[in-house]
């Protein structure tokens, strides 16, 4: 594979979302509740910022434009007013006809010529007792006005203006993009039409009986494909395509009074009637009422605006209120987001935007993004988090945690006594009676010179002899307890303290690779949790803080690990629980004196096991610090009060400040 590279000048396409930006937005979720779906299912829900600072709106944004749209829609104007739009036109029609009857009349008489001014008088008195005998209904008046010679050249271009307009909107129903182009058919084209629709019904009626397609779909689009501009890849659809208009329409009539949509109908039926298409065209309504009976066929369309509307406009706002139904109710019932990619996204960006089609496209996108960023995976129908995933959220939380904190307090957390066990640090320093041989050669040759004055051979002496500074290897045992019971999401401390045991876990992990490091989560009773369980993992619907089965697993995990070990504990509770020896669980609130001295007992285990239990307490209470100093005292550890905000801040300086402790202990021993 080959891959340009070029300096940035603004034209470029960039990625739609950064993954990791994207990624940290919903990690707090994660670890708060444990549920890496759910987390997505909220973003999906709620949004998200992209890294330009742009809001990427989310399902709630787009259902509430759905709304706004839908109002506009039903309040855009009354189908009972096509058909009096209609007959107000062609009233004005007659109107102007009549005026134009005057005229000639009255040029004709002021002529002089008795003759003309004859045959005007006639002709006027035949043409206002045409327009007098009119009928009454639409369909009749413009069935009659079709055969009248009008003497107004402006109205006849109107009338037929009207008609040409009426024909193609009656026409767009079946039709789509053709009917603009229908009323100036020719016989051959027009014929081209009947065949495709009569071809069309066909197929449907066939497929419906179970039989094979005859004409097939592809000999049909072979055919007539011209005149289906939408390209469609199957009948499915073509069928849906068609059915969009014919639904619509049948939405508005159902919306108008019983007499105007009989009048409506008629006319309908005589303008496709004149193109002998109107057969066809009411066997295509009926095939695909059946074929597809969930398009709201029939139902009145909820228009109630004041404003006049005409046919085409009725049947538009229907259509886009049916295709406003359909995505609502692909949004509100997705199997995941990626199932938005299902919604036609130029139909979604005209009726609600480009920025609504956009945030859904990306939208759909999020999950197969994580995905092929390496941060998450799907496995057996749920996504969960990759070792990569666990690093970034790691990362992430040991960062804030450290960008929280004052510089002078860890600096670059280096021993600073360079040690002989380890990586190289660049430095050198003179051999001591005792130290690896591990020689600086290069320096150890430039101090012969400079002793000896140059020349060859170079001659060595003790004193010349440098060795390589390394890094000073300690090794250290950390188990870090976790209060799972209720109060800690009650008292807002559950996220804090998983935060703070994955930024352990990711410190430990790389910057001290010889270390162990385990997780005790403890409520009624204790388990222990592995690093890929962490983010998964909830606090416990039970009531209890057992802290002595905590701390006897934590003595358990570390029993055989060599170097110096600890107890780290985060909790927010008294000792409520322990173990019975029968081995059930036995609670009570407050804490007896069995409780308190079951747990006493072992930290007095592993005080005798050498095991310092430093204790970091959320919100405590007088009982809880009482028992914690008591606790401090036998095991001679720590207690920390502190706060969600400041915990990561104390747990990291204590942690770093014992493992220099360590380090300096390891090189007191040595010398």
């Amino acid at each position: 594979m080959r891959v340009t590279y070029s300096r940035w000048d603004g034209r470029q396409a960039g990625p739609d979302l950064d993954a990791a930006g994207l990624f940290d937005q919903i990690a707090d979720d994660v670890l708060y509740h444990g549920d890496l779906d759910a987390a997505l299912r909220r973003l999906f829900h709620d949004g998200l910022d992209t890294s330009d600072g742009e809001h990427l709106a989310g399902l709630r944004e787009i259902l509430r434009r759905i709304q706004e749209r839908r109002q506009q829609l039903q309040e855009s104007g009354d189908p009972n007013t096509i058909y009096p739009d209609i007959m107000r036109r062609l009233d004005e029609i007659i109107d102007e006809e009549r005026e134009a009857i005057d005229r000639y009349e009255n040029d004709a008489g002021r002529s002089g010529d008795e003759k003309r001014e004859r045959l005007a008088s006639g002709t006027a008195a035949e043409r206002r007792l045409e327009l007098d005998l009119l009928p009454s209904d639409l369909p009749g008046r413009i069935e009659s006005l079709r055969g009248y010679d009008f003497i107004s050249p402006h109205a006849s271009t109107a009338f037929h203006e009207l008609i040409d307009e009426l024909t193609e909107q009656v026409a767009a129903q079946a039709f789509g993009e053709l009917s603009r182009s229908i009323s100036s058919m020719d016989a051959s084209a027009i014929d081209h039409l009947r065949r495709a629709m009569d071809a069309l019904n066909t197929m449907i009626e066939q497929r419906e009986r179970g039989d094979e397609l005859d004409p097939s779909f592809d000999a049909f689009m072979e055919e007539f494909g011209d005149l289906f501009p939408g390209n469609p890849s199957d009948l499915d659809e073509l069928l849906s395509q068609l059915a969009g208009r014919m639904a619509a329409l049948s939405q508005v009539l159902a919306a108008m009074s019983p007499e105007q949509r009989a009048e409506l109908e008629r006319l309908m039926s005589d303008l496709l009637g004149d193109l002998d298409l109107a057969w066809q065209v009411d066997r295509l309504a009926s095939n695909l009422a059946r074929a597809l009976p969930d398009m709201g066929w029939g139902q009145a369309a909820p228009m109630r605006g004041s404003a006049s509307m005409g046919l085409a406009e009725a049947i538009e706002a229907a259509r886009d209120l049916g295709s406003l139904d359909e995505l609502e109710r692909l949004l509100r019932s997705p199997s995941s987001p990626a199932a938005l990619a299902e919604a036609d996204m130029d139909e979604v960006a005209r009726l609600l935007g480009k920025d609504i089609s956009d945030a859904m496209r990306r939208l759909a996108g999020l999950a197969r993004q994580l995905e092929e960023a390496g941060l998450i995976e799907r496995r057996e129908g749920r996504h969960r988090l990759t070792a990569r995933g666990m690093r970034r959220i790691g990362e992430s939380s040991l960062a804030a945690i450290f960008r929280r904190m004052q510089a002078d307090r860890l600096g670059g957390h280096e021993d600073p006594d360079p040690g002989l066990s380890h990586d190289r640090e660049g430095g050198t320093r003179p051999y001591r009676y005792g130290d690896r041989f591990d020689i600086d050669i290069r320096q150890t040759v430039h101090n012969a010179v400079l002793r000896s004055g140059g020349g060859v051979p170079v001659s060595l002496h003790p004193e010349d002899f440098e060795v390589a500074l390394t890094e000073q290897r300690t090794r250290a045992a950390t188990v870090i307890m976790i209060d799972l019971s209720l109060s800690m999401p009650m008292r807002d401390n559950f996220l804090a303290a998983k935060k703070v045991a994955i930024a352990m876990h990711t410190l430990i992990s790389t910057r001290y690779r010889g270390d162990f490091i385990g997780m005790v989560g403890f409520s009624e009773v204790a388990r222990e949790i592995s690093i890929r369980e962490l983010p998964q993992v909830s606090w416990d619907f039970v009531y209890g803080t057992n802290m002595q089965h905590g701390i006897a697993l934590a003595r358990r995990m570390l029993a055989h690990q060599q170097g110096t070990r600890q107890i780290l504990m985060i909790t927010d509770g008294e000792p409520t629980a322990h173990i019975l020896d029968d081995g059930e669980v036995f609670f009570n609130y407050p804490p007896v004196r069995a409780t308190i001295d079951a747990t006493m007992a072992e930290v007095v285990r592993a005080t005798r096991e050498h095991i310092v239990i430093n204790t970091f307490v959320l919100d405590p209470s007088p009982p809880l610090r009482s028992f914690a100093e008591r606790m401090a005292r036998t095991n001679h550890g720590r207690v920390l009060y502190t706060t969600p905000d400041t915990l990561g801040q104390y747990v990291l300086v204590d942690f770093l400040e014992r493992r220099s402790r360590i380090a300096g202990l390891r090189r007191g021993r040595a010398v």
